[in-house]
């Protein structure tokens, strides 16, 4: 039996315009009031999804989001950590040498902030993610001794295709590199997804994967999609995305795919 959906955002709950239609907020927001659990999951911090929380009425003090792609499951009204990982600056060492060497950006990310690497190829991380965060350019040797939760590199989409071949089996062993956007390639703990955070609220609540829906469409959400009871892929979702997956929305995310798969599955509750 489901007990609680898991949504990545970009070209999954959202519209290309980066909204959530009427017909998935209706159909999420029933689910949640019959006690399903609702919870997003992004690389973002939660400050910069809030207004699809609100939308969506993921604001009482049971509701929870998975921030930063896994690293940090907070909830949402009082903005408290459940779970919390990262890694140091120590950590990162490997791959800012590695951008350094090829003239790569690199912003760095605790759970508040970013922290464009100003000692490299100037980012447009902050122009990309258009969110309230904290932008404080910084050489790396400067960076604050603490945790951070993952970090990025922000480019053309030619320019990462670049990064990706050049990333040696060292990288690879440290890291969990996913692609979360054509644009923006991500540097996580290399045992960290949005399943990780997943699990830890799943256990929170006395439940299993079994107890779990999860939908997505891109590389960093292969993790979920694998471990949930029943792993949705979108319509529009890459090829690995719909090889792991048990099933596949009818329609794409510019269709209200969520709502077309959840009325399938809920009819009993969405009718």
């Amino acid at each position: 039996m489901i007990k609680m959906i898991a949504l990545d955002l970009d070209e999954t709950l959202l519209n290309t315009d980066k909204t959530i239609s009427e017909e998935n907020a209706t159909a999420l927001r029933q689910l949640h009031e019959a006690g399903i659990k609702i919870v997003l999951c992004t690389g973002r911090p939660i400050n910069a999804i809030w207004h699809y929380l609100e939308q969506l009425g993921l604001t009482t003090d049971d509701d929870y989001t998975i921030t930063f792609n896994g690293a940090l499951v907070i909830q949402n009204s009082t903005k408290e950590a459940l779970a919390q990982s990262g890694l140091s600056r120590n950590d990162f060492e490997p791959l800012h040498a590695f951008a350094a060497a090829n003239h790569y950006p690199m912003d760095v990310l605790d759970f508040d902030q970013v922290y464009p690497i100003a000692d490299l190829t100037p980012s447009v991380y902050e122009q990309m993610l258009k969110a309230p965060m904290k932008f404080i350019p910084t050489a790396f040797a400067d960076l604050p001794d603490q945790l951070f939760s993952k970090a990025v590199m922000a480019a053309d989409a030619a320019i990462l295709d670049q990064v990706v071949a050049k990333l040696t089996p060292e990288l690879t062993k440290l890291y969990h590199v996913v692609r979360s956007q054509p644009k923006i390639l991500e540097f996580l703990a290399a045992d960290m997804d949005k399943a990780v955070g997943l699990g830890q609220l799943l256990t929170h609540f006395g439940w299993d994967f079994s107890d779990l829906m999860a939908f997505g469409d891109a590389e960093n959400d292969l993790g979920m999609i694998k471990a949930a009871g029943d792993g949705v892929a979108m319509q529009n979702g890459q090829p690995a995305v719909k090889a792991a997956a048990n099933h596949q929305t009818p329609v794409d995310n510019n269709h209200a795919g969520v709502a077309a798969y959840l009325q399938h599955v809920f009819p009993e509750l969405l009718g």
